[in-house]
Parts: structure tokens; sequence; C-alpha cells
């Protein structure tokens, strides 16, 4: 059985699911920094580049967003390309616009308004990835407005259940909209599917009555807070209870729940115990773990990750495990008990992308087939993400691709190193001052220091707290009735902190 774990501060909500006590997935908000994945802009096309058939789109951040051709949907192409007396366009005669043969300048004008979602975040100086193939995701479903066709998760394997979830679907959406079926759907009722698709829908009527609102290069619509993003992606009858330790977001899950799935409404809890909710679980020790190279596999074998630019590369060790009987089996066990371990670290890592696993060679086909077919099976029952594997190679290889989804784990909460040229990693300013700030309000929830505290740090994250969270520092002297000098000091180490009494 799951939990849901959510520890929510004023500078950063955290939300963890573990299995038996094991963390599986970790997701971080920051009140600060929002996310804009998933987000609906209206955006000026800037630039048209039909060179790179790519469109850069101003929405308004730092960076123009692109749109390449291949993101445009089929019959906002089409109609552009066949001119704007086009008339309403059947989906037997729909024409077929290959990406490859379109000039995407007979699609998209400089100068002009367009509404566009944001695929993927900006990552270095990329801008962000922009798409017209529109996607809403729910409980059940995932509904494309503007891609009238209905897909199936391929994680359904029962024919007759395949077919009764389109048979649904397709009875209660609007004409011209699709859906892909989410494998959550799997024996659902009617009413349940029902229930998921109106919320959605109603969200796509808002985002176009906010469109022509909207003033150009803005944001009219944004994907729900962390919290409640993880409850739908992840609420299932595995899910034992939903543990929070804040009353208002207790609240605000309950009500969602209340609406959207009422019977599950009785796993939502509010924490109250002494100790942090996520020392109790054991939560920032797991983190900590998942930031590490090498990991330890029960047997005494180990897997050592390696993530470059464009792959990541896996090896698996045999270490302390001899077996009991024979090299092929120690082998064999080792490899097994590798691939478990890998699903699990590519999720929590968020780990996506081509994927490189060099697995223990064995002699025996028919071995490496039990192992490419336990992989494979291990990532359909616990990865919800698409991937696709290979078999092994006569190197004991396997590749593979796995969706891609916001930051890695590494990316969220380290720095690359500026004084070993980018060949290690530290704690970023932002998740140590993070830390800091969690150590602080334990301190003073606990009253292990006096009403007037000072906290002491590097100068780094003193600017990083004084500038960017300060109103989180003020938020715990009304909460606690206290109060807290913050001091830079250059003798300590960037994320070295003094929580001391202050007597001045």
């Amino acid at each position: 059985m799951k939990k849901i774990l959510i520890n929510e501060n004023p500078w950063e909500t955290r939300v963890a699911i573990i299995r038996e006590g094991k963390l599986e997935n970790v997701f971080y908000g920051q009140s600060t920094d929002k996310v804009i994945e998933r987000s609906f802009f209206k955006g000026n096309v800037s630039k048209v580049l039909p060179g790179i058939q790519t469109a850069f789109v101003d929405i308004g951040q730092e960076r123009a967003g692109f749109l390449h051709v291949s993101e445009i949907d089929r019959d906002l192409a089409a109609n552009r390309i066949m001119g704007s007396d086009q008339v309403e366009i059947d989906e037997d005669v729909r024409p077929k616009v290959a990406p490859e043969k379109v000039d995407i300048s007979k699609i998209l004008t400089e100068g002009e308004d367009l509404l566009v979602q944001v695929s993927k975040e900006p990552v270095d100086e990329k801008g962000a990835k922009l798409t017209t193939c529109f996607t809403f995701p729910g409980r059940f479903v995932v509904l494309t407005p503007n891609i009238p066709r209905i897909g199936v998760s391929k994680k359904i394997e029962d024919r007759q259940e395949r077919l009764r979830l389109k048979e649904v679907v397709s009875k209660h959406l609007p004409t011209g909209m699709g859906a892909v079926i989410r494998t959550s759907a799997e024996g659902k009722s009617e009413g349940d599917i029902y229930k998921d698709l109106s919320f959605l829908i109603a969200d796509w009527n808002h985002i176009l009555t906010q469109y022509t609102k909207a003033n150009s290069k803005s944001k009219i619509y944004e994907d729900m807070d962390i919290s409640l993003q993880v409850v739908r992606d992840h609420l299932d009858d595995e899910v034992e209870a939903i543990i929070t330790d804040s009353k208002s977001n207790h609240d605000l899950l309950y009500k969602y729940i209340n609406k959207v799935v009422p019977d599950h409404r009785f796993k939502v809890k509010l924490y109250k115990q002494k100790s942090v909710l996520f020392e109790h679980y054991n939560i920032d020790d797991q983190i900590e773990l998942a930031l590490e190279k090498k990991v330890q596999l029960k047997s005494g074998g180990s897997i050592v990750i390696d993530t470059a630019e464009a792959l990541t590369v896996i090896d698996v060790n045999t270490g302390k495990f001899i077996g009991k009987r024979n090299l092929e089996e120690t082998i064999l066990k080792t490899n097994l008990e590798a691939a478990q371990e890998v699903v699990l670290q590519l999720k929590l890592r968020n780990i996506g992308g081509l994927i490189v696993i060099d697995f223990i060679d064995m002699s025996n086909q028919k071995n490496r087939q039990k192992l490419v077919s336990y992989f494979e099976q291990t990532l359909k029952k616990l990865d919800r993400f698409q991937s696709v594997v290979l078999q092994v190679s006569e190197f004991g290889i396997v590749q593979m691709t796995r969706k891609r989804s916001g930051k890695t784990l590494m990316r969220q909460l380290t720095d690359v190193c500026h004084c070993c040229n980018g060949l290690g990693r530290l704690t970023s300013v932002r998740a140590a001052s993070y830390e800091i700030l969690r150590q602080v309000k334990h301190a003073v929830a606990q009253q292990l220091s006096k009403n007037n505290i000072k906290l002491v740090v590097a100068g780094p994250l003193f600017d990083f707290i004084s500038s960017i969270e300060f109103d989180s520092v003020l938020a715990l002297e009304k909460e606690f009735n206290c109060h807290i000098v913050l001091e830079s000091s250059a003798a300590l180490h960037q994320t070295a902190f003094k929580i001391t009494e202050n007597k001045t």
C-alpha cells in the first residue's frame, strides 16, 4: 500500500509518495519559482524560421518559447494552408498534413497572437517547448480538445474493457474533441469517467473565454497546486492515506477530493505529531541517497548511475553476492534485482530520454529473455511514464527510452560546482536555504531557542533568504511570535549556518 505525504512551508511544498516505507516519488513546488509546464499562454509569434520549421513565440517569459511544425495540430495547419474559407472538415476526409512536407511560414505569420501550451519547461539557454496539440490531464482521461481521436493506455490489456471505455468516452465527448484513456480508468464506472470529463471540458471552455479577454504575451491558465496535481495523478485504490502537516492544505485537499472522488475523502489526514512529517517517515535521508551515484542492492550488488547531457548510463555490479550454485545463477539474480531497482530509481530521480543499462553479461539466451521480460513487466507495473525497451545485446546492454517530464531530481536540488568546473555538485543555494528555514521552524516550534534568535549564514544564503524568502521569515515570526535576526558571515561555507540566541 502507498501513502502520499505533503509537507507545506511558506517557501515550498514537498510531496512524497512512499510504498511500504520506501520513497517512490518526490515533487517540489516553490512559491517563488512558478512552473509553467502545462500552462496556457496567449503568445505572440515573434519569428518564423522555415529553414528549421520552427516559430519563436513570445509568451512573456525571459526567453521566447519555440514551436516546431510537428507540434501544430492538424486542423490548424490544414485550414491555414488551404485558406481561411475552408468549410468544416469531416473526420473521414480530413486532409493529412505531413510535417516534413509543410512550410511553417504558410501556417504562422509574424506578429499574430496564438493560443499555445507549454509542453516542456525551459532548460538552460533553451526556451520553453510549445504546442498547439493541447492536453488536459484528469484522473481517468487526458482531454485533447482539438485532436478528435480516442486512445487507450497500452497497459489496459483486456480487449472488452478497452472497447467499453472507448464507448463511454465517445458517448460523452463533444464533437471535435478527443481523449486518451489513462490506466487508472480501468474498471471505473461511466459516472466516474463522465464526472472527470465534465471538469476537463469546463476548464477548456474557461480557457477559450479567457483567451478572448487576455492581453498578448500573457498567461491565461496554469495547472493546479502541486499537492492537488499529485493527488489527481496518483490517487487510486492502492493509496491508503494522504497525510499533510498543514490545516489549510488539509481543507483544500478534502474539498477537492470530496468534489471529484468522494469515496476517497476519508484518506485525507492531518499530521499532528511533534516530530517533523518527513523525518517521521525518513524521507529526507532517502532523498539524500537518491542524489548519490551508487545504489546498494540487498544482495550485496550495486548499480551506478551517471547522467550526461543526452543520455543516462547505468552500470550493474555483482558486488559481494556470489550465489549458491553457479555463476550464471548469481548473475541472473543480481540482474533481476537490479532491474527492479533501476525502475524505482528512474521514477524517483525523474530520469528520461535515452537510457543505457549495462547489465552483467549472461551466456544463457533464455536468461537474457527472462531479464528483459521481467524489466518490461516491472516498468509497466510501477512506472506510469511511457517507455520503450530493446532486447539485451550480446554484451548485456539494454537500451531504452523514457518520457521526459520536468527537471530531474538532481537538477532540482543541486547546482553545478564552479570550484571543480562542473565535475562535482553542491547542494543548491535554494535547497540549502529551505533546509535552514526548516531547521529554524523546527527550533522555534520545539522551543529549542528563545523568542529572539539569530540566524548566521554564508553570503549566498543570506542574499537568497533576505531577498527571495524574506516573507517566509516574517511568516515564521508571526506564526511563532518570535523575532529572527538574519546575519551574513564570510567565514561560513555555502551550506553552513548557526542558530543562536539573540541577546542584543
